[in-house]
């Protein structure tokens, strides 16, 4: 006896789907972070009052918060800020972030990081990707039609504010 199962795909709103990429882009920011931290040569620097370039201080530790505050906050304002500032913002950061995060992994040896820095790469061209090809409030109305026209079920789309 042969039976199919077919499994409703459901429209997912874009502000969730960037929400979401930023929220895993974030994880692994931080564990890969954490993973420096038993690195030896890390932690002599640390010891040594150096990051890098830079001196381990009142404003270097200001600077560091503020980059981990905009991917943080960005995780809902994706969902709140209006659709056009959304896109915008989602956009730009995104593309601000991955040329900083490649400059970061310049140079570097250590797997993890190439591979962490890699993933959150494409987790931030995924959010810049989303928020540029954001469907249009006709479009995300008739997707679910066409889809049944299709043959696959699809919950009704919400209207999207602009």
């Amino acid at each position: 006896m042969s039976t199919t199962s077919d499994y409703q795909d459901s429209w997912v709103n874009p502000r969730i789907k960037i929400s979401a990429l930023w929220t895993s882009m974030l994880f692994i920011f931080v564990y890969v972070d954490v993973f420096s931290l038993f690195r030896a040569d890390i932690r002599a620097d640390i010891e040594a009052g150096k990051m890098f370039a830079f001196t381990i201080g009142q404003g270097f530790l200001l600077g560091v918060t503020i980059y981990i505050l905009v991917p943080s906050l960005m995780v809902f304002l994706s969902l709140v800020l209006p659709t056009r500032v959304a896109r915008m913002a989602n956009v730009v950061l995104a593309a601000l972030y991955v040329v900083t995060i490649a400059g970061g992994a310049m140079g570097e040896s250590n797997y993890y990081y190439i591979l962490g820095s890699l993933a959150e790469a494409i987790l931030l061209a995924g959010v810049a990707y989303y928020a540029w090809t954001w469907p249009k409030a006709h479009d995300a109305v008739a997707a679910p039609s066409a889809q049944m026209r299709a043959g696959t079920s699809a919950q009704a789309a919400p209207r999207v504010r602009s």
